[in-house]
């Protein structure tokens, strides 16, 4: 469960919000008006304030580090530090098996960065959270940049988890996505946050 209460940031709040284990929500919302900062917020990764509970545990009380391995963000473009996709991988057979099941093989590991293309990037990005096995994932648009055959693997994928108990915040312009992630809707304006169903 993850539990928030007055939270404010730049630019949002305060927004009190909850996800139960397996559950999803969909975040809907015109450029601009807090979502990406809301994710950022919940993840550490901007300044906030207010009261953040994972299963009861604050997580003021958690080192930075290992809250972002539990509640891992993807943002809509993943940062890179090494020329070759592999490098970014510590589990070579995990993370083969998991390109496979977003239309990537294990050839995808030898490629070099230059040569992906966003959709690509997307997938990998995504791939590299799930290795951490985080209980909750905030994941800002990842299929905007993918073709309907990728986006439906991805989907796929993302259910699974969810089935696995892991938690979704999906931030998303395609209210079909919504409603085949079964997420509950919610809308951000001006940094405020309302449910939409």
């Amino acid at each position: 469960m993850l539990s928030i209460r007055n939270l404010v940031g730049v630019g949002i709040g305060p927004i009190d919000f909850k996800l139960a284990g397996g559950e999803t929500a969909a975040i809907t919302g015109p450029s601009g008006a807090g979502k990406s900062l809301f994710l950022r917020a919940i993840s550490d990764l901007d300044p906030s304030d207010g009261e953040i509970l994972l299963d009861g545990e604050d997580r003021s009380r958690i080192p930075a580090p290992s809250w972002r391995k539990q509640v891992a963000y993807v943002p809509a473009e993943t940062g890179w530090w090494a020329e070759r996709v592999g490098d970014h991988f510590n589990d070579t057979p995990a993370a083969i098996r998991l390109l496979e099941q977003i239309g990537l093989g294990e050839s995808a590991l030898d490629w070099s960065l230059p040569r992906l293309s966003t959709g690509e990037k997307q997938r990998f990005g995504l791939a590299r959270a799930l290795l951490e096995k985080p209980r909750i994932l905030l994941l800002d648009e990842p299929t905007s940049a993918l073709d309907a055959a990728n986006k439906e693997l991805v989907e796929k994928l993302l259910m699974q988890r969810v089935a696995d108990g892991v938690s979704m915040i999906v931030v998303t312009h395609d209210g079909e996505q919504a409603k085949r992630l079964r997420a509950k809707t919610y809308r951000i304006e001006a940094g405020k946050l309302e449910a939409t169903s």
